[in-house]
């Protein structure tokens, strides 16, 4: 018999500590064995071999942390997001938590994978890792060039590519991490569209070529903190967060 989807929702998660190193299929994989756990009731597609309709928006790399990964769900009932929300997360393996759940209303918050435009990291250096002292303050030459190019492997060979319009903010910070230590990184906003895509680890190797600096393998660690829609228009964008885009319901 098949389901009828008559609820469709979009999940916020975070992904810390050892499972960043679980990939994007199989972290698909546990969600949807994860929504059976909750006792959800998940929509199926028809035909012989039905699954579970679920869209999961932009992959997370290998080994990089996140505050802001998104998944739509359909159900065949409408419940409160609220309860859907900890009914996920009661079920969560440690180091996964389940942050928000919002409607998506039809035909105006799209399908995650698709609505993904931006993302914003942050990338900081291991203790004793940064580069020399000073490079601060040279973020601002490096994007007051008016190319950024590296070189690109495709099926074809390599080509230069031009990064520096992907790059929509850059600039360090520093976090106290106990009374004895600081950790010293970069926050980015890049564009993370299937046409555009920018990795952090990309613009951050750009920006130490550009330093003259060559770390150590492991130097840094990378944090995806949320995704953006880009509501905007070509003269200038608007992004909003995917979560932002839904709807609660009681």
């Amino acid at each position: 018999m098949e389901e009828v989807s008559v609820l469709k929702v979009r999940i916020r998660f975070s992904k810390k500590g050892p499972v960043k190193f679980v990939g994007h299929l199989d972290t698909m994989r546990y969600f949807q064995k994860a929504v059976r756990r909750a006792g959800l009731p998940a929509a199926f597609s028809g035909g012989y071999s039905p699954h579970m309709i679920m869209s999961f928006a932009a992959p997370l790399g290998v080994g990089v942390e996140s505050e802001g990964e998104y998944f739509d769900l359909e159900l065949s009932e409408d419940l409160p997001t609220e309860e859907i929300r900890q009914r996920l997360d009661s079920v969560m393996a440690e180091g996964v938590r389940v942050t928000g759940v919002r409607r998506v209303p039809d035909g105006k918050a799209g399908n995650a994978m698709s609505l993904v435009a931006a993302a914003d990291y942050r990338v900081f250096f291991r203790p004793g890792k940064a580069p020399a002292e000073g490079w601060q303050e040279r973020i601002q030459d490096f994007l007051a060039q008016k190319e950024i190019l590296i070189t690109k492997t495709t099926k074809t060979g390599e080509k230069q590519v031009d990064i520096r319009p992907f790059i929509y903010e850059m600039y360090p910070y520093i976090k106290e991490a106990d009374r004895s230590e600081e950790e010293y990184g970069i926050f980015y906003r890049l564009a993370s569209a299937s046409a555009n895509y920018t990795r952090p680890d990309t613009v951050t190797e750009a920006f130490l070529a550009y330093l003259e600096e060559e770390l150590p393998p492991y130097s840094y660690q990378i944090q995806r903190l949320e995704v953006y829609a880009d509501q905007g228009n070509e003269d200038q964008h608007r992004f909003v967060s995917l979560l932002d885009l839904g709807e609660t319901v009681a």
